[in-house]
């Protein structure tokens, strides 16, 4: 085993406290998945006011305004809220952040469903869900080390 290596977990060599070199590599995944976790939500949110992006009404089934009677730009304001927020809340508490955030996918996942197509965009959403559950698992570790 080399000298990089202690336990089985793979270390990088200590240069400076509190850097990134002396981060474990759950360290590291922790802090890139909450990183992208944070900013991905509040990008995306901020686009369903000017659909830079794309524009997203597109993407939204119409049993959701028969539901909510808005119109679906009007409904995706609403969902750009909510997406803020819910990066607000990683950045703040990514073990429950993570959490909203996966929920928040999975309700993409099958509003894509009833839409009848965009298969391409669930799957990826699928896999954008699994991120978000394997922050929280991190973000729980971390908080039992504590």
């Amino acid at each position: 085993m080399s000298s990089a290596s202690t336990h089985g977990r793979a270390h990088f060599p200590a240069k400076r406290a509190g850097s990134a070199v002396t981060m474990t590599g759950a360290d590291q995944a922790f802090t890139m998945l909450r990183t992208i976790y944070t900013l991905a939500p509040i990008l995306f949110g901020l686009d369903k006011f000017f659909n830079v992006l794309t524009f997203w009404p597109t993407y939204l089934a119409p049993v959701a305004t028969q539901v909510v009677p808005i119109s679906p730009q009007a409904f995706m304001y609403g969902v750009g809220v909510i997406e803020i927020i819910a990066g607000l809340i990683v950045a703040w508490r990514p073990r429950w952040g993570s959490l909203i955030v996966a929920l928040w996918l999975l309700g993409i996942i099958v509003n894509l469903l009833v839409l009848g197509h965009f298969y391409d965009v669930a799957l990826r959403d699928f896999g954008l869900l699994i991120g978000a559950l394997a922050l929280n698992r991190l973000a729980t570790g971390r908080a039992a080390k504590a």
